[in-house]
């Protein structure tokens, strides 16, 4: 759990920094670039082992972003090194991408249904969602069988549960409980 506090913490530094030069477009790119580059087990055994030296590990960094308009990004990931925490990489992008989406205005709501909605659904879910929360809103869709039917929607700590699954097992309990 301490990780995902300091993802946080690189996350809003970076993030800060970015606002400051009106470049967060830029960053998330350069950020989703290096995200991208460091991905999978090969690169990630190169950066774990301790027989690596050093050196060879930021070198890696710069050939990843060598522009050097992406500076500042670099020198993120040469300080996530130097500190033993590259491997939080994704959660700083992710909890980056989360800061530039709220400064937008723009929320995340995660959507479980029974089945794939279609486009029109999507779009009128998206909407209506919109007018409750007073955001735009960005969907992440996914589908659970087990809920039977209906929707369960989680925009950050808020909970709407519409599905079949809990208003069964709400009817069963005031059945049994009187």
């Amino acid at each position: 759990m301490a990780g995902a506090g300091a993802a946080k913490r690189y996350a809003q530094a970076a993030f800060d920094i970015a606002k400051q030069q009106n470049e967060l477009d830029r960053w998330e790119r350069d950020l989703n670039q290096l995200s991208q580059a460091l991905t999978g087990d090969a690169v990630a055994e190169f950066f774990e082992n301790p027989v690596v030296p050093v050196a060879a590990k930021q070198e890696a960094i710069e050939k990843a972003l060598p522009n050097p308009d992406q500076r500042y990004v670099r020198n993120l990931a040469l300080l996530l090194l130097e500190r033993g925490r590259l491997g939080q990489l994704p959660d700083v992008v992710s909890d980056f991408h989360s800061l530039v989406l709220q400064e937008r205005g723009i929320a995340i709501a995660g959507v479980t249904t029974a089945v794939p909605l279609t486009e029109k659904e999507q779009s009128e879910l998206r909407d209506r969602l919109s007018k409750m929360v007073g955001k735009t809103i960005e969907l992440r869709p996914s589908v659970d069988p087990n809920i039977i039917g209906g929707l369960v929607v989680r925009i950050g700590d808020n909970l709407i549960d519409g599905s079949i699954r809990t208003q069964l097992s709400q009817l069963r309990n005031q059945m049994v409980n009187g």
